[in-house]
C-alpha cells in the first residue's frame, strides 16, 4: 500500500504539471520566423527603426567571439546599431580578434571595445563587465539594449525580430533561451532536459503574463528598453546575482509595466560545447545551489521532489512486477507515459532521437547528483566558480 500511494501521489503531480503548470512543456512560445515579412504594418512604422546598442561582457573568448561580432555587425537591420565589447581581462586576444573582424567587415566605427576595470567586491564579474558597457552605451542614448554573450551566433534578422516584437507587443524586455549546441551524446542527453527542467520552474507563459509573479529571462540574448534599466537602476541592482538573467527579470516585472516576453528560438544559437559530460556538469554546478538560496532545506525538497517525480514512476513498476502488482505496475507506467509525453516536444525541437525521450529518470538522477554536488562546492567555499573566478556566495565558508 505504501507504494501505491507513492505512486499514486507522483501521478497527481503529473497530472498537475501536464494541465495546471503553464504548458511549460510546449515548445509554442517562439519568437516568429515571419516577423520581418512584410506582413505586419506596425513593423514598417518609424518605431520599428529604433536605435540599439549591444553589449558584450567577454573573458577569454577569442575562439568565437569572431562569429558573434561577425553576426551583430551584419544584421539586416534599418535602424541604428551598435556594438559594445567590454574584454574582461582576457588573456587570448579576445579583444583583438573581435577588432580584426570588425575591420574585415569595414565596420570598426560600429564596435567600441572597452577594457574591464578591476572586479570591486560585491559583484559578479559578468555584471561589472555589462555594467561598464552599459554605462558607454547610455552616452548615445539607445531606444534598447541587447545584452548577449560571447558565444552566441545571431540570425540575420534577430534585432530587428526582437525589436519588433518589443514595439508591436509593448515589452520592456523580450528575451530568447537561445539554441544550444546539441551534437554529442551528452548533448543530446542532458541540453533538452536543461530547457525542460528551467521551463518548468518557470513557465514562459506564466512569465509572460502581466498578471503573474513569475519572471524569467535568458542572458544569452536580452533586449530592454533603456527606460526601463534606467528605471531599476541598472544591473548595479542585481550587481550580486549569479543567474543574473532571471534577477533582471524580476526587477523588470515588478518595478514596470510588468510586460516582458521569453521565447525559444531555431536560428538564434549558442556557440558553445559541451561535448562532455563533465563539461555540463560544471554548468549546472556553478548555479544549481544558487537556485535554491543556498538552503539546505530547499536541497532536501528539491532531491525528494526529482525522486518522487521522476524515479518513483519506475520503482513502481519494477517492484510491481516483482510483487505481481498489476495496479503498482499500471500506474507506474501511466506515470512514466505522462512524463515522456511531456518530455517530447522539446526533444523534438533539439532534432533528437525519440529514443532520448524515454531517458528522463536517468537524466533526472544525474541532475541531481548535479545539485548535491553543487551545494557541497559550496559548503567546501568552491560555489560560483567560473573562469577562474570563485565569488562569495551567502553562507559560504
Amino acid at each position: 500500500m505504501y507504494e501505491l500511494g507513492l505512486a499514486a501521489l507522483s501521478l497527481l503531480i503529473w497530472v498537475y504539471l501536464l494541465g495546471l503548470r503553464g504548458q511549460f512543456w510546449r515548445t509554442d512560445q517562439q519568437l516568429q520566423e515571419d516577423s520581418m515579412n512584410g506582413h505586419n504594418p506596425k513593423a514598417e512604422t518609424a518605431d520599428f527603426a529604433s536605435s540599439v546598442c549591444v553589449v558584450i561582457p567577454a573573458r577569454d573568448e577569442a575562439d568565437l567571439i569572431s562569429v558573434t561580432v561577425r553576426s551583430l555587425l551584419t544584421q539586416r537591420y534599418p535602424g541604428s546599431l551598435n556594438v559594445f565589447l567590454v574584454d574582461d581581462h582576457s588573456t587570448d586576444g579576445t579583444a583583438e580578434a573581435a577588432r580584426a573582424t570588425a575591420k574585415a567587415l569595414g565596420k570598426l566605427d560600429q564596435l567600441h571595445v572597452i577594457a574591464a576595470a578591476p572586479l570591486p567586491s560585491g559583484w559578479t564579474g559578468k555584471l561589472w563587465a555589462l555594467e561598464q558597457g552599459i554605462e558607454q552605451a547610455m552616452a548615445l542614448k539607445p531606444d534598447y539594449i541587447l545584452l548577449t554573450d560571447a558565444d552566441i551566433e545571431h540570425d540575420p534578422t534577430n534585432v530587428s525580430k526582437l525589436v519588433a516584437k518589443a514595439v508591436n507587443d509593448d515589452r520592456e524586455l523580450v528575451s530568447l533561451m537561445v539554441r544550444l549546441r546539441c551534437e554529442s551524446f551528452w548533448e543530446k542527453l542532458l541540453i533538452p532536459a536543461f530547457v525542460f527542467f528551467f521551463a518548468k520552474l518557470y513557465p514562459f507563459r506564466w512569465s509572460n503574463d502581466p498578471n503573474s509573479a513569475i519572471a524569467a529571462a535568458a542572458g544569452g540574448c536580452s533586449l530592454i528598453r533603456r527606460e526601463a534599466l534606467v528605471r531599476i537602476g541598472g544591473v548595479e541592482a542585481i550587481r550580486h546575482a549569479l543567474i543574473d538573467d532571471c534577477a533582471l527579470a524580476h526587477e523588470i516585472k515588478s518595478s514596470g509595466s510588468r510586460r516582458i516576453w521569453l521565447g525559444l528560438t531555431s536560428a538564434t544559437k549558442s556557440l558553445r560545447p559541451y561535448d562532455s559530460l563533465n563539461t555540463i556538469w560544471s554548468m549546472v554546478v556553478r548555479t544549481a545551489y544558487t537556485q535554491l538560496n543556498y538552503s539546505p532545506w530547499l536541497l532536501l525538497g528539491a532531491v525528494s521532489g526529482m525522486t518522487l517525480v521522476y524515479l518513483v514512476p519506475i520503482i513502481s513498476i519494477i517492484v510491481g512486477v516483482i510483487d505481481s502488482n498489476i495496479t503498482l505496475v499500471l500506474v507506474g507506467m501511466l506515470n512514466y507515459a505522462l512524463m515522456t509525453v511531456s518530455y517530447l516536444p522539446i526533444i523534438r525541437f533539439y532534432g533528437c532521437s525519440i529514443g532520448f525521450g524515454f531517458c528522463l529518470p536517468a537524466i533526472a538522477v544525474l541532475y541531481t547528483l548535479m545539485t548535491i554536488d553543487s551545494a557541497v562546492k559550496h559548503w567546501q567555499g568552491n560555489g560560483g566558480a567560473w573562469k577562474g573566478r570563485v565569488y562569495e556566495t551567502p553562507g559560504g565558508y
